[in-house]
């Protein structure tokens, strides 16, 4: 035995160039690198036909899980053009936390269109679990959108998305 002590893998956020996202995620493929990458299928006009296209659900974000030499080695590999966002308090990369990203995984891989995203600032609301249906184990924030009321995931410091589907309120218990 080494005696070396192996890092746990954690969630790392990153940002992409559009232009360079499938780039991007066929390396990760390629060399087994677990990641996320959440696109939505969109109708568009070209050419007077219309044409559906995946486009990033999110503002180029590529969620990769691996270890902090991962996320450096992946920044500074040539020619990869991988940005992953900085931590403000120790400088290191930007870490989501597990049940934040399965959270956010759940609610995508339900459908595209089961959720809002939400860039602005929401007010704090009481947090509160889903128990049954769909959703079933999403924790977020009970929070009022446009009038009605919504169950909030957040993923701290990025983004935050919003159940985009009736929930019956015997269906949700409070934190």
């Amino acid at each position: 035995m080494s005696g070396e002590k192996t890092e746990e893998k954690k969630w790392y956020a990153a940002k992409a160039a559009s232009a360079s996202l499938k780039r991007v995620k066929a390396f990760l493929t390629d060399n087994g690198i677990e990641h996320f990458m959440p696109f939505v299928e969109v109708c568009v006009e070209r050419d007077g036909k219309r044409v559906n296209e995946l486009r990033p659900v999110v503002a180029n974000f590529v969620f990769v899980h691996g270890t902090p030499a991962l996320c450096k080695s992946l920044s500074a590999e040539s020619g990869m053009p991988l940005f992953f966002l900085r931590d403000r308090e120790n400088g290191g990369p930007l870490i989501v936390p597990r049940k934040q990203m399965d959270d956010f995984i759940k609610l995508y891989d339900f459908s595209e269109k089961s959720f809002l995203i939400l860039n602005e600032n929401l007010k704090t609301g009481d947090r509160v679990r889903v128990t049954r249906g769909e959703f079933s184990g999403i924790e977020g924030e009970l929070i009022r959108i446009r009038g009605h009321k919504r169950v909030v995931v957040r993923l701290e410091g990025l983004f935050s998305l919003a159940v985009n589907a009736y929930i019956p309120k015997e269906n949700i218990e409070r934190l």
